[in-house]
């Protein structure tokens, strides 16, 4: 899915629109799809990351689709917003200063791996997000973690952390999945 600047626009305005309800209304506020162009229909799961002076203030998002793209901005957006479990909610004295990216997700593809160095090798380095999945325990990092993570090895030992496993662990049962973004903000 290639988004034009006129989407793109559009999903970065749902996102604020639906925080700033969110601030006044202290709930989820309901979605309308009314005003939605139909490119924006399309069934796609995203993230909503949140940054205030560059730092991380929020993120959230799915990794299925299951609903409109505009939707799901729209409800990842709140819920990056006040239901991060990291942070605090969003108040209203920081609001001005939040940054929004919004990155929508391609399908994801399995990835088959019998080892962690089959997996590694088998990784595209500041394109690929990743999925580790081990029972009921799931952990993802979009490709932009790339940014601060550039190494396969390291970006593989904190995302382990980030699933709750020691950093050296490795399971012939994890189940591996990548994906790519179509990653924007405002600057954009």
């Amino acid at each position: 899915m290639t988004l034009n600047t006129g989407q793109r626009h559009k999903l970065l305005e749902l996102g604020r629109e639906s925080i700033e309800r969110g601030l006044a209304e202290l709930r989820l506020p309901s979605w309308s799809d009314a005003k939605i162009d139909a490119g924006l229909t399309i069934e796609r799961a995203s993230f909503t990351t949140l940054k205030i002076q560059g730092v991380l203030r929020g993120c959230c998002g799915t990794l299925h689709a299951r609903r409109s793209v505009a939707e799901d901005v729209w409800h990842n957006a709140w819920a990056s917003a006040f239901q991060d479990p990291r942070f605090p909610p969003l108040a209203h004295s920081e609001y001005p200063g939040v940054e929004l990216q919004i990155s929508v997700l391609s399908p994801l593809e399995p990835v088959a791996a019998g080892s962690e160095r089959e997996l590694l090798q088998s990784l595209r380095p500041h394109t690929d997000g990743l999925v580790l999945e081990l029972d009921a325990t799931r952990a993802t990092f979009l490709p932009a973690v790339w940014e601060q993570l550039p190494e396969p090895q390291m970006f593989m030992r904190h995302l382990k952390q980030k699933a709750g496993w020691p950093s050296g662990f490795w399971s012939s049962r994890i189940r591996a999945y990548r994906y790519t973004t179509e990653s924007f903000g405002a600057s954009d």
